[in-house]
């Protein structure tokens, strides 16, 4: 499993809040970090493992929120 290569700066403003629309800005923010498909199913697998607020919990270790 390959982290990203720096910790990416991901803005939630002004996007849809749902959850899909914040897995996958997360997601691609990881992939042009440098994070392997291993690292991204491990965010996924961990974001979607409880609620809406489990998901903002561990979306914020992954990556920067602004």
């Amino acid at each position: 499993m390959k982290a990203p290569n720096e910790c990416p700066t991901v803005r939630l403003t002004g996007i849809d809040g749902n959850a899909f629309s914040i897995l996958s800005e997360v997601v691609k923010a990881l992939r042009l970090a440098g994070a392997d498909k291993e690292y991204v199913e491990h965010y996924i697998d961990r974001a979607t493992a409880g609620d809406y607020n489990h998901l903002l919990g561990t979306t914020m270790e992954f990556v920067n929120v602004v």
